[in-house]
């Protein structure tokens, strides 16, 4: 796997495909930089080098140029953070963009305007990408959020650079990390998949069985698997078509030696609403016109004591409704639990947008070993599918 670090880039330019899809306030400011911070240590090192840098992301889904979506709303903090100027000319391709180009003098910084402005780009456009190609003499691809889209400027266009291609340091690292569960791990591996559905998940945990000893089933998803055991589970989630599913994947878990964890009681409420009544509930024995909303006390000791004796641990979804204060109990006991773990020396990773948004909110992403920044990229890769825009660096 070539990365940044393995080529000389002096007098050189790069051209980096960047995911800075950032959220943005009513004012259009940058509420969460993480994935421009993310991306720094690939731009830095090749600065460094004696090259200059051509950033290109997309920014959410703009349908007509709407100014919403112009990424010029994020030069400021792109700017703070990287601690370097960051130029921006209003386009992507074309001769405005290829003058800019020409006068970017190593150790600059170039970005480029929104590449979903133009349609070619999620059709995978070869011309539209072979335009890009014109812009610089290496691609380098660090967008692992991007990197399960056959996209123009994530697949495509590293055929227009076919000795000059490489991983950004970002890239490389996710695809390390997941490896490290996926190939790697050091047993006993415990995967906890949580979440609304089981149908999100079913590849998932159709792929990792073989990988793993332990795995837990917390959230919404949980209730489908306590049903299709004949549990009473009132009007909890759950997901009727999906219930002989879960029966196969406990009865292949079983084959395969996988401990399934299943929740044991439930935090479950009158109706879906933070100032609901609540109580806690044998997770099969919910009265009508009650939900389960979180995981109980008596799950969250038993899912700690699986945690607290594995050596590798994946986490992917929450096992309660953890944006409401009344049921966030389960997903905080589950993450101080991980917490604890990795602190005694076990190997932990976690992704997922809920997930993140979870450890973020309750301040545990820096006491896990490595936090994943694509959602939809991190699940194709645990359902063992070929992401688009890896496999083209290394073609």
């Amino acid at each position: 796997m070539k990365t940044v670090n393995d080529i000389n880039f002096e007098n050189k330019k790069a051209l980096i495909r960047v995911d800075f899809n950032v959220p943005l306030n009513e004012n259009l400011e940058v509420t969460d930089d993480t994935r421009i911070r993310a991306a720094k240590p690939t731009i830095i090192s090749i600065l460094e080098s004696g090259g200059s840098c051509i950033l290109m992301s997309h920014l959410g889904r703009p349908k007509n140029r709407e100014n919403e979506f112009s990424l010029r709303h994020i030069v400021d903090k792109a700017t703070q953070v990287l601690g370097v100027q960051v130029n921006f000319v209003d386009d992507c391709i074309g001769e405005k963009v290829e003058d800019a180009v020409n006068n970017l003098e190593p150790g600059e910084i170039l970005l480029l305007e929104n590449l979903r402005y133009y349609d070619e780009e999620k059709q995978g456009n070869r011309d539209f990408a072979e335009k890009l190609s014109r812009l610089a003499d290496y691609y380098v691809n660090d967008a692992f959020g991007t990197a399960h889209r056959a996209h123009a400027s994530t697949a495509v266009i590293a055929e227009f650079f076919p000795e000059n291609k490489c991983f950004g340091l970002l890239l490389a690292s996710e695809v390390e990390n997941l490896n490290r569960v996926l190939a790697n791990g050091e047993p006993p591996i415990t995967a906890i998949i949580g979440g609304a559905k089981v149908s999100s998940k079913i590849t998932v945990i159709e792929n990792i069985l073989d990988k793993i000893d332990h795995l837990i089933i917390g959230g919404g998803m949980a209730f489908t698997f306590v049903k299709a055991q004949g549990g009473h589970v009132g009007s909890s989630l759950v997901e009727d078509d999906k219930l002989q599913v879960a029966l196969d994947i406990m009865k292949e878990a079983e084959r395969k030696n996988v401990k399934i964890h299943l929740p044991s009681d439930a935090v479950i409420a009158d109706s879906f609403s933070n100032q609901a009544n609540t109580g806690i509930s044998p997770v099969g024995q919910i009265p009508d016109g009650w939900m389960g909303l979180d995981a109980g006390p008596e799950t969250n000791a038993a899912f700690a004591e699986v945690i607290s004796q594995s050596r590798t641990i994946l986490w992917n979804g929450p096992v309660g409704v953890f944006e409401m204060d009344s049921f966030a109990q389960g997903t905080v006991k589950l993450g101080l639990a991980i917490a604890d773990a990795t602190e005694d020396g076990a190997f932990s990773l976690l992704g997922g947008g809920d997930s993140v948004a979870a450890v973020k909110k309750f301040q545990l992403d820096n006491k896990v070993s490595y936090v994943s920044t694509g959602g939809g990229a991190m699940l194709e890769m645990l359902e063992g599918k070929v992401l688009p825009g890896i496999d083209a660096l290394l073609d």
